[in-house]
């Protein structure tokens, strides 16, 4: 018996999620025959039949989660030679129908549709049929744009009304599987997002000329079952400090050009992570997890710093960011942002994240709370820097001035984050930057 196994499917990948599988039990399989196809954040991959044989068992289930050399399948390698005897026989193979060549889902190999793996996974998502899909691409292959009309055709209004795999696909997200988990225990219910809560349901969406329906690929779907579970989760709590940054701007202005010639940006982004990784080490519970009846609060400090990417938001983090200087907080935003922005992001810089930065850009807001990432305790957003007039106190005595002022936001999570500790981290991360304390 042959073990089929989650092999390394890029660096620093260490699972991947079985998103289809091409054979069944009991079929015969072709050495590098592909037997099921694996998603990961990075790509989708088909797993080739290491030899030939028949297929014995089936370890895992479509949308399952594996571990790098997690056990997929087995099969045996005894079982190829009486494959041809067995096809042969008459009632013999009458009494199993005949395997399907992967991916064909029961028809034969030549009336396999053509199309690229990322067609494929859009398919899978938007629950259209590749075999009913004309294909307008090059000898009759599938495009993106072919898979989006068949999705935009299939979601009629009756088929909407009547939507019998609704509940269904609600059913299947954790957000639903948490919903079900505390209905049994008795506790409160959540809402089910596309669904409804209680006795409100969600109305059948009605298709009109000029819709678009655009699928979620599949970092939108984890990011949005990620932001449910959270708010679900952790009972959030936003609280907000007026922040003048004169003395950082000039700070900046002195040394944002000797930063540049050394390689990095000198932003406010990296004085707010400075002085954020600075707050975290005097407040070590915002450095923080919930477990089931405790807390642990963690050793590393590993700022997560939020990019935008054209695949959307991810969170990369700085390592051990409290033992940097500045210049080296500076320089990881640059290398991680790039990297992300590239699709060279490692899952390793996306692992470990113990508190959140947040950053909306030049396009930004006056502030906003943002959504928790999880299992963290907190996340700190910051606003627009903003001209605006201030009081300043000198000697005793006051006087108007022009400069630039942020809002700072911070969610925190109530159940081990009470007020008066949200207020004086938040405080001191404002004090840091209002005195410009900051070795460059």
């Amino acid at each position: 018996m042959v073990d089929v196994r989650m092999p390394q499917l890029g660096e620093s990948v260490l699972e991947g999620t079985v998103s289809r599988w091409l054979v069944r039990e009991g079929d015969f399989v072709k050495r590098e025959q592909p037997l099921l196809e694996v998603a990961t954040d990075k790509a989708d991959t088909e797993i080739p039949a290491p030899t030939a044989g028949r297929v014995a068992r089936i370890a895992v289930a479509e949308g399952t989660i594996v571990a790098k050399e997690g056990l997929l399948c087995q099969i045996d390698e005894t079982a190829e030679a009486e494959a041809q005897p067995a096809q042969g026989a008459g009632a013999a193979a009458e009494a199993r129908p005949a395997a399907p060549a992967p991916g064909s889902n029961g028809h034969d190999e030549g009336a396999r549709p053509l199309s690229s793996p990322s067609t494929k996974k859009l398919a899978r998502e938007s629950g259209v049929d590749l075999r009913e899909v004309q294909g307008t691409g090059d000898r009759g292959r599938i495009t993106r744009d072919d898979v989006m009309r068949a999705a935009q055709g299939a979601a009629s209004p009756a088929a909407a009304a009547a939507s019998p795999a609704y509940p269904a696909a609600a059913a299947a997200s954790p957000a639903a599987e948490l919903s079900q988990l505390i209905q049994a225990s008795g506790g409160f219910v959540p809402p089910v997002p596309g669904v409804g809560f209680g006795a409100y349901k969600v109305p059948p969406y009605t298709p009109r000329p000029g819709d678009k329906v655009v699928p979620f690929s599949r970092r939108r779907r984890i990011t949005a079952d990620h932001m449910v579970y959270s708010k679900v989760t952790s009972p959030h709590v936003v609280t907000v400090a007026e922040v003048d940054l004169h003395e950082t701007s000039k700070l900046r202005d002195q040394h944002k050009d000797a930063f540049k010639k050394a390689g990095s940006s000198l932003t406010f982004l990296s004085f707010v992570c400075a002085a954020a990784v600075r707050a975290l080490r005097e407040h070590p519970e915002f450095n923080a997890r919930v477990l089931e009846n405790s807390y642990v609060v963690l050793r590393d400090v590993n700022l997560g710093v939020a990019v935008d990417t054209p695949g959307g938001l991810i969170v990369p983090s700085i390592k051990q960011a409290d033992e940097l200087s500045l210049r080296g907080i500076a320089r990881s935003i640059d290398e991680l942002a790039g990297r992300a922005k590239s699709g060279k992001i490692t899952a390793d810089d996306l692992a470990n994240t113990t508190f959140t930065v947040s950053n909306p850009g030049l396009k930004g807001n006056l502030f906003g709370g943002a959504i928790i990432s999880q299992p963290n305790v907190g996340i700190l957003r910051m606003g627009e820097i903003k001209k605006r007039v201030v009081v300043v106190t000198k000697d005793k005595e006051d006087s108007i001035a022009i400069h630039p002022v942020m809002f700072l936001a911070l969610s925190y999570d109530h159940r081990i984050i009470d007020g008066v500790l949200a207020n004086s981290f938040l405080w001191r991360v404002a004090d840091i930057l209002s005195r410009g304390e900051f070795e460059v």
